[in-house]
């Protein structure tokens, strides 16, 4: 029994990935790499899970992409800052976490990654309308019929599944993509070698044992 379910999962993600629009997820790149040559913020945004993939993208994208010469992207994930999160949901609602963290930091021509499974997560939605007030371009990263997050984003690329956990899962695989995309076009642009080599262990045959 367990081993079918696990096939299952598996099966259930391996067609998500087969039909997911390609088209969008190039779009989104593009997008991303306009930001970062531009000197634009990005900013990201999520609950639960998607604000573990918030931070995850995040860091992937301010270091993963680090090459010598190429843009820097600057990019802050909203998830993060715990004493101002918890004091906008202490002092007023959560659904304005991410919104009035934005509201002072958001400039026209940056970019918004919200993530939501459902589509449907309030505090991501007022963020959204936050970021497009302002001039920002927004992206929305979700899941099921793209709830109302499908309609309110300049992009939405909607993971195929109705299963939130392979929802979930396939956000990361895109973060994953996304940066290890941008990582080779500015390999590749600018003719550099990766910044991390990877170097032999030091000798510790010198070392006594216990």
């Amino acid at each position: 029994m367990w081993a079918q379910w696990i096939e299952d999962y598996f099966d259930g993600i391996h067609r998500a990935l087969d039909a997911l629009p390609r088209e969008v997820l190039l779009q989104i790149i593009a997008q991303i790499e306009a930001a970062a040559r531009d000197g634009h913020m990005i900013f990201l945004c999520g609950n639960g899970g998607s604000a573990a993939t918030a931070s995850h993208f995040a860091c992937d994208l301010a270091k993963g992409t680090r090459r010598p010469g190429a843009p820097m992207i600057r990019v802050i994930a909203l998830t993060d800052n715990v004493p101002l999160l918890t004091a906008w949901a202490n002092d007023t609602e959560y659904r304005w976490v991410f919104a009035e963290q934005l509201r002072p930091l958001v400039r026209p021509g940056d970019l918004l990654i919200a993530i939501s499974g459902s589509g449907n997560s309030p505090n991501v939605l007022e963020a959204v309308r936050v970021a497009r007030e302002a001039g920002a371009f927004t992206i929305g990263l979700t899941g099921f019929q793209g709830g109302k997050l499908r309609e309110l984003v300049d992009l939405c690329l909607i993971v195929p599944s109705a299963c939130m956990e392979q929802i979930e899962d396939i956000h990361l695989i895109l973060n994953h993509t996304i940066a290890t995309v941008l990582r080779r076009t500015w390999e590749n642009a600018f003719a550099v070698a990766p910044i991390l080599q990877e170097e032999p262990l030091p000798d510790a045959s010198h070392i006594p044992g216990p």
